[in-house]
């Protein structure tokens, strides 16, 4: 019966840990609407504040009226309200509706602390919706998993308490309560894939087989399960494969895997490192043009957002590298200096730790450039100088990172290839860097 669906939420949200807030994300449509509502009714009995966000797209011109409504009826429930603007411009190759959703959710999992809940709305016909697109996108089993109930979000997460509500339920609801809700025509436009399959596809499903919503339901659940064991799997193989550097794997580890094997822990670590997923044609190309690589060889194979690279025996992934920088000299002369597309900043530290300014060590102060060839450095203890790329060899530095090291110099002299090697100890001191994310993978002094 409808009016048992806020004692069910309950009983659903009882299943997670307790939480400081529940955030429901409120966008005045009708599914929104229920959930908003049959919370605030048993509101004393979750275990966080009941709290509301609605996040206004500014992709229609009644975007601000939607976003009014909301604020009246969170005011006459008496839910705390929190508007959230956000740009949902697609990026050049991006969907509209993929753009919208990447800006929603950003928003929305930066108001989550580590105790709190982002609750939304989707339910069962919406999962049935979601397998049948990936099935037409011909998607692996993490596509057809669908929506999870639960999964990481910002520093908190984000839970799905009506997965197991059909949307003539949540309608029958919402007709008893006598709520109001905001329509948005896209969802009713059948120039979009989701809305197309909701009113053709669905109901003719529907008219013939009258659960399947449900059942495809129940089968995005089997697919879950089924990704589950392949991830503990994954995860187990991911420990025997480790590179060399943090965060790579090792190239002769994933040769002796069978094909299936590999794929899924590349699959895994992509995500963990938290970039999107490869397609398996990409996968494919790191099977059959960067593991089978000579060792002197530097492959790589990339896609929105990331690039897979290798060096050796370990095989990277990394966002794209910025342009190279130019090889022209940058003054240095007080304080820090920020370096070129946002490759971090450096400081000088005395031994202590304290700041200083770089002219106090050497009239005029240093330079710093990029990409320099034909230097030598004289590293302490060793009697000889060293090429520079013997230096980059002998700390493992990739040659596709090297053009991004900050080479430090007094004069003509190579004073110190930071974080690598000093190469003149009468400064007594060193150069400090700031790193861009990739510079975990330079080998420090002190390591």
């Amino acid at each position: 019966m409808p009016a048992l669906i806020p004692d069910r939420l309950v009983a659903v949200l009882a299943a997670f840990p307790a939480a400081r807030r529940c955030w429901v994300a409120y966008s005045g449509g009708m599914d929104s609407e229920v959930l908003l509502h049959a919370l605030s009714a048993v509101r004393s009995r979750l275990s966080g504040e009941l709290r509301a966000a609605h996040v206004d797209h500014g992709l229609h011109p009644d975007s601000p009226r939607w976003a009014e409504h909301c604020r009246q009826t969170c005011a006459r429930l008496g839910v705390r309200f929190r508007l959230c603007r956000v740009d949902a411009a697609a990026a050049p190759g991006e969907s509209p509706e993929a753009a919208a959703r990447h800006a929603r959710y950003g928003a929305l999992g930066a108001l989550l602390a580590p105790d709190d809940l982002l609750l939304t709305a989707q339910h069962q016909d919406d999962q049935a919706e979601t397998l049948l697109l990936a099935l037409l996108r011909g998607s692996g089993l993490k596509g057809l998993s669908a929506m999870p109930a639960v999964a990481p979000l910002g520093a908190g997460h984000l839970v799905r308490p009506l997965l197991g509500y059909s949307r003539r339920e949540l309608a029958d609801y919402a007709a008893a309560a006598g709520l109001a809700w905001c329509e948005d025509p896209a969802n009713a436009d059948l120039g979009y894939d989701r809305s197309l399959i909701r009113h053709r596809v669905l109901p003719l499903l529907v008219e013939r087989w009258p659960a399947a919503a449900a059942t495809l339901a129940r089968s995005a659940g089997h697919c879950a399960e089924a990704q589950g064991l392949i991830d503990a799997l994954a995860f187990e193989t991911l420990a025997r494969v480790a590179g060399a550097r943090p965060g790579t794997l090792s190239v002769a580890g994933l040769r002796v895997l069978d094909p299936e094997r590999c794929r899924a822990v590349l699959r895994h670590w992509i995500s963990e490192l938290g970039f999107r997923p490869a397609s398996s044609v990409v996968l494919g190309r790191i099977l059959s043009e960067v593991l089978p690589a000579r060792p002197d060889a530097m492959p790589w194979v990339s896609w929105s957002g990331c690039e897979i690279r290798r060096y050796r025996d370990d095989l990277y992934a990394l966002a794209p590298l910025p342009p190279r920088p130019d090889t022209t000299p940058i003054p240095w002369r007080k304080g820090a200096l920020q370096l070129p597309h946002g490759l971090g900043r450096l400081t000088w530290v005395d031994p202590e730790g304290r700041t200083i300014d770089p002219d106090t060590l050497h009239p005029g102060g240093f330079t710093v450039a990029f990409g320099l060839s034909g230097l030598t450095c004289r590293p302490p203890g060793v009697q000889h100088h060293r090429r520079l790329k013997n230096l980059f060899q002998e700390a493992g530095v990739p040659p596709w990172l090297r053009p991004y090291v900050p080479l430090v110099l007094a004069g003509r002299s190579l004073s110190a290839v930071v974080d690598i090697a000093i190469c003149d100890t009468a400064w007594g001191s060193a150069p400090r860097w700031e790193k861009a994310p990739w510079g975990r993978w330079l080998k420090t002094r002190s390591a």
